[in-house]
C-alpha cells in the first residue's frame, strides 16, 4: 500500500459518497433477501452494472480489449473480486446482521496486506503494518468468538463466509496488480463485472434453479441500488479516488462504512448488535488507523509540540 497523499475537497466528497454507498449496500442486500435467493441477487448486481459500465466505455470512446488473455484475466478478477465474495457475503447475510457483515468486511484490508506480502516483492510487512493487522485480527476474533470454531451453527457459518469473502478480495488485489495494469479503470471494471456475471449466472442457475421475477417494489429498488449505485457508480468513484488521492486514503472508506451500515440496520431493520461486535469493530477500526499511519503521526507531532513547549 502506498503512502497517502493529501486529499482535495473533491476527493473528500468522493470518499464520503463512496463510504455512504458501500455502507448502505448491506441494507439493500438484506431487503432483497426477503424475496430472492443470494446467488441471483449477486447476478443482478453485477450483470446490470456491467451493462451500464460498457455504456460508459462506448460513450467515452475507449478501446475494448480483444486479446483472449485480457478477457481471461477479467474472468479471474471477476471471480475473485465480485462473484465469490459477493456470493459469500450475500449468503452470510441470511443469518448475520447487515451492520455486522459490514464490520467483518473490514477485515479485507488485513488479509490484503498479508496476501500481498506473501506474493508481491514490493509489498513489505513493516512493523506498523504488522501491528495494524494483529489489532484488526484481534477484533475479528472478538466478534466471531471461539464458539464459531466449535459450534458451527448457521450464524457462525455466515460469519465465516463473510471472512472468506475478505480473503477472496485479498487475492483479487494481487491479481489485479499483476494482470490488469495499463487498462482504463472503467474498462477493467466493465470487463471484470462481465466475467463475474457469467460466473454468477451459471452458479445461480446450477445451485438455486431458475430465477424468480421479483414482485415487490422494495426488492426491485434494492436490486437497482445494488447494481446501479452500489456497483457501477461505486466503481467509478473508487477509481477516481484511487487516481486523485491514492490507495492509502481508500482505507478511510473501510473505516467509515460500518457506522453507516450499523445505523441503517438499526433504523430500517431494527437490528441491535451485541457489545462484543461493537468492541471488535473498534479494534478493526484501530487496526486500519494504525496501518494508515496518519493518526499516529499526528499524535507524535502533538507530543513533540507539548515537549517543546
Amino acid at each position: 500500500m502506498t503512502s497517502a497523499p493529501g486529499i482535495s475537497v473533491r476527493s473528500w466528497v468522493d470518499l464520503g459518497l463512496l463510504a455512504l454507498i458501500w455502507g448502505a449496500i448491506f441494507l439493500f442486500v438484506a431487503l432483497a433477501l426477503r424475496e430472492l435467493t443470494p446467488f441471483w441477487i449477486v447476478f443482478h448486481r453485477v450483470f446490470w452494472a456491467a451493462l451500464l459500465l460498457w455504456g460508459v466505455v462506448l460513450w467515452r470512446g475507449l478501446a475494448i480489449p480483444r486479446r483472449f488473455g485480457t478477457w481471461a484475466a477479467f474472468a479471474v478478477m471477476g471471480a475473485l473480486n465480485n462473484a465469490i465474495p459477493f456470493m459469500l457475503i450475500t449468503w452470510g447475510q441470511k443469518s448475520v446482521e447487515s451492520g455486522l457483515a459490514s464490520i467483518l468486511n473490514g477485515a479485507a484490508a488485513f488479509f490484503g496486506i498479508l496476501v500481498a506480502a506473501l506474493l508481491l516483492r514490493d509489498e513489505r510487512l513493516t512493523a506498523r503494518r504488522i501491528a495494524g493487522v494483529l489489532t484488526g485480527i484481534a477484533g475479528v476474533v472478538v466478534i466471531v468468538g471461539p464458539e464459531a470454531l466449535t459450534g458451527f451453527d448457521i450464524r457462525a457459518l455466515g460469519q465465516l463466509a463473510i471472512l472468506g469473502a475478505t480473503l477472496s478480495y485479498a487475492f483479487a488485489g494481487v491479481w489485479g496488480k499483476l494482470r490488469l495494469n495499463g487498462l482504463a479503470p472503467v474498462v477493467s471494471a466493465a470487463g471484470m463485472l462481465s466475467g463475474s456475471s457469467v460466473i454468477a449466472g451459471a452458479l445461480a442457475l446450477f445451485v438455486e434453479g431458475a430465477p424468480v421475477v421479483p414482485q415487490s417494489a422494495v426488492t426491485v429498488g434494492a436490486l437497482a441500488y445494488a447494481s446501479v449505485i452500489g456497483t457501477a457508480t461505486a466503481y467509478i468513484l473508487y477509481f477516481r479516488v484511487l487516481a486523485t488521492a491514492g490507495s492509502g486514503n481508500l482505507l478511510l472508506v473501510t473505516i467509515c462504512m460500518p457506522p453507516i451500515a450499523i445505523a441503517l440496520g438499526a433504523l430500517v431493520l431494527g437490528e441491535r448488535l451485541a457489545p462484543g461486535a461493537l468492541i471488535g469493530a473498534g479494534l478493526i477500526a484501530l487496526g486500519l488507523l494504525i496501518i494508515d499511519g496518519r493518526a499516529l503521526g499526528a499524535l507524535r507531532r502533538l507530543a513533540g509540540q507539548r515537549r517543546a513547549a
